[in-house]
């Protein structure tokens, strides 16, 4: 029987820029990931551009993924027929002339771009560019990379997670919520085609000392204002500030691995506290991810239900209602 989150690998998501993979990590050689159930190969051409095909030789079928490149080539390890960055292949040492090579043998190639320090493909030609985010790209701003954190759940499920403020005070007590101030101040969301616009100003914890990431060391009773933009179906950017110079950019996003798993990117930058290591807004991320991955692998389905019937929404679900909406109507989820 199939899982009921199979319902959200909707093809409309196939016209969608994703996340598969940091930068950083394609210096290695070729990396092998999957994008809505679709095994991939990711790899960097002479020029340092990265690429992106089907992770299939045609002729046997093997992972390119476990072979190398070799210039402007990706060579698959099993009979070494070599592919160039177009997907072409190029040579096939078993024949006796190898460049004589027939029409058919060429790798399945797809849209790729790097951006923010993250690989992202596309595997029709999408419908949005990515995100604006030029403090991630400014002068005077440092950028902090954490994750992958992977999830038994559909990408819509993480997604929302990150949206939701009812949680804070009982899933990050003392992190990132008050428990002895739980009520979610009132909010209003904007939806602008794909990208859904909503601002909220709430209590949070102060800072601990394991944990000095905020600009709120002086404030005994700190409040901040976030601003948020998703950008349909799996993309969020959220800024911090504290009413002074110092802010925070939150990137954030999913990839849909398939339909009961994902793994989420995240991108942040600063421009204030660039004495402290990267290391500790690491270890901060891993918790509080941590902490939503226990709550949030045991819903189900897996998949965030679209039918608004099939869940409780009351006031402060003002973002998951306007979520669920908008995914519809663009045709990202079913009906």
């Amino acid at each position: 029987m199939a899982s009921p989150s199979a319902l959200g690998l909707q093809p409309a998501l196939r016209g969608c820029w994703h996340p598969v993979g940091f930068s950083r990590d394609l210096e290695r050689g070729p990396l092998a990931a999957s994008l809505l159930d679709e095994p991939l190969v990711l790899w960097r051409d002479a020029a340092g551009a990265a690429r992106t095909f089907s992770d299939l030789c045609v002729h046997r079928g093997t992972a390119l993924s476990l072979g190398t490149v070799e210039g402007d080539e990706i060579v698959c390890p099993y009979h070494g027929w070599r592919y160039g960055a177009d997907g072409a292949c190029t040579r096939i040492p078993q024949l006796e002339d190898p460049t004589r090579i027939p029409r058919k043998a060429r790798a399945q190639s797809f849209r790729c771009e790097e951006r923010y320090g993250i690989v992202w493909v596309a595997l029709d030609e999408p419908r949005w560019p990515l995100p604006e985010v030029p403090e991630l790209e400014a002068d005077g701003w440092r950028t902090v990379f954490c994750g992958p954190f992977e999830w038994r759940c559909d990408a819509s499920r993480q997604v929302e997670n990150f949206t939701d403020f009812g949680h804070f005070p009982f899933v990050h007590p003392g992190l990132l919520g008050d428990p002895e101030r739980p009520v979610v101040p009132r909010h209003e969301v904007e939806t602008d085609g794909h990208v859904l616009r909503y601002e909220i100003v709430r209590p949070e914890a102060p800072n601990t000392d394991d944990f000095p990431v905020f600009a709120n060391e002086d404030r005994e009773l700190p409040v901040r204002r976030n601003r948020y933009q998703l950008h349909l179906p799996y993309t969020i950017v959220l800024r911090l500030g504290w009413g002074g110079n110092e802010g925070m950019v939150y990137f954030f996003a999913s990839q849909p691995v398939r339909a009961d798993r994902c793994a989420g990117y995240l991108a942040i930058g600063r421009n204030y506290n660039f004495e402290q290591p990267d290391e500790v807004l690491r270890e901060f991320e891993d918790v509080i991810f941590d902490q939503d991955k226990r709550v949030v692998e045991s819903q189900r389905p897996e998949q965030v239900p679209f039918d608004l019937a099939a869940e409780l929404h009351l006031k402060f679900d003002a973002v998951a209602v306007a979520y669920r909406r908008a995914m519809r109507a663009e045709g990202l989820a079913s009906r």
